[in-house]
């Protein structure tokens, strides 16, 4: 306020800036917002509503290069949609092509090709299922793998495989599969010409810890590993990663680490789920759902940092999601705002970051996007990636 009144009294005003993002919602909605800010406070507003992406929008991908947005149809009855959409310059959404499927994709993305986006790979929860496409209008099956328990998980979730993302390396050749069922993480050889997906010998996570999802980092130096987030066991897991010397070989994963996703000496409850996680520069996020350890439907987002030299975390702080259930979240290219999706609170929250310290701060804006969902249901908010 005293930054803004001496502005005032100069006669200049602070800067308003804007920006544009997409939230998808489980009950079918993919809505375009835009978020205004001046200063340090900001303003969210629905600017449209798009459909076409089934009746259970579950996940959706953006790429700037082309200004086009997917989305996955987490539809759990019967068959699901993959929808495309070309982003206008106000952030409003046109149905480009759909592409019937299977059904049940918790995730999707594009890979392969000459442009890197010529197919698509998407992971069916309940199915135990990954399933590839041609990144075309209509276009059938190009492959599907089932996959199957070598035994039961100690976890009541773990009756069956529950593959749970398709993501890709930096390098484009292979493909990662989290199993929450299986506890591990599957790995593919990428033929980019044809789109089929090699299986390779899968990396072993400890019994329990369901991994959910995967993210690459590369040091300066380049130190590579790959993180994933254990829905189960409530954690963030280290590996290390290995790349052939042999152009037909398989990348490898070991695991180096395990955390807690909950500062040393606590632990979630009996409904927390770990949920998403992500990696700005030297800095590790994990969110939480459930936890409420801002106080009442306030969820964590965990921090952590990352050894440039060796790629090892260790724990920072937890910090507000302003949000309950806190499913989905993403940072801006700037790594100066995040954007989170509060799944059972259908809310959107703009969290200042700190790009120096990584720590996130006060709530800049926040907008309740669709219907509000129920705690522990796939109702609610879904989704939300940044338009820029």
């Amino acid at each position: 306020m005293l930054r803004l009144a001496f502005l005032a009294g100069l006669g200049l005003a602070p800067a308003v800036h804007g920006a544009t993002l997409v939230a998808s919602h489980f009950a079918g909605g993919v809505y375009s917002l835009s978020l205004t800010t001046t200063g340090s406070s900001g303003k969210l507003a629905i600017t449209s509503q798009a459909s076409g992406c089934g009746t259970t929008p579950g996940w959706i991908e953006y790429y700037s290069d082309s200004k086009t947005l997917y989305c996955f149809d987490e539809s759990w009855n019967g068959g699901g949609t993959n929808a495309q959409y070309s982003v206008n310059n106000d952030g409003r959404l046109t149905l480009a092509g759909s592409t019937k499927t299977t059904g049940n994709s918790v995730h999707g993305l594009l890979y392969g090709g000459a442009d890197g986006k010529s197919f698509i790979a998407t992971a069916q929860y309940s199915p135990s299922t990954i399933t590839t496409y041609k990144a075309q209008t209509g276009s059938s099956v190009l492959q599907l793998e089932k996959f199957a328990l070598s035994k039961r998980g100690p976890n009541s979730r773990q009756d069956v495989a529950h593959p749970h993302e398709t993501q890709l390396d930096p390098t484009g050749k292979f493909l990662l599969v989290p199993d929450l069922g299986a506890d591990i993480i599957r790995i593919f050889k990428i033929d980019g010409t044809s789109g089929k997906l090699t299986a390779c010998p899968t990396g072993a996570a400890s019994a329990g810890d369901g991994p959910r999802h995967a993210k690459f980092w590369k040091s300066a130096a380049g130190v590579q590993a790959v993180y994933t987030l254990n829905e189960l066991g409530n954690s963030v897991s280290a590996w290390s990663v290995t790349y052939p010397s042999d152009p037909n070989g398989c990348l490898s994963l070991s695991r180096t680490q395990t955390l807690s996703t909950y500062a040393p000496g606590k632990k979630g409850g009996a409904t927390t789920k770990a949920a998403e996680i992500r990696v700005v520069g030297n800095f590790l996020y994990a969110s939480n759902r459930a936890d409420q350890t801002f106080g009442n439907q306030q969820d964590s987002i965990a921090i952590y940092t990352i050894d440039p030299t060796t790629g090892a975390i260790a724990w920072m702080e937890a910090a507000n999601s302003y949000s309950y259930y806190a499913r989905t979240f993403q940072f801006n290219k700037e790594g100066t705002l995040a954007a989170v999706g509060g799944q059972t609170s259908s809310n959107v929250a703009i969290i200042e970051r700190d790009p120096t310290t990584g720590k996130l701060g006060k709530l800049v804006a926040t907008l309740q996007v669709g219907a509000k969902g129920r705690a522990g249901e796939e109702d609610g908010l879904s989704a939300v990636v940044w338009i820029e």
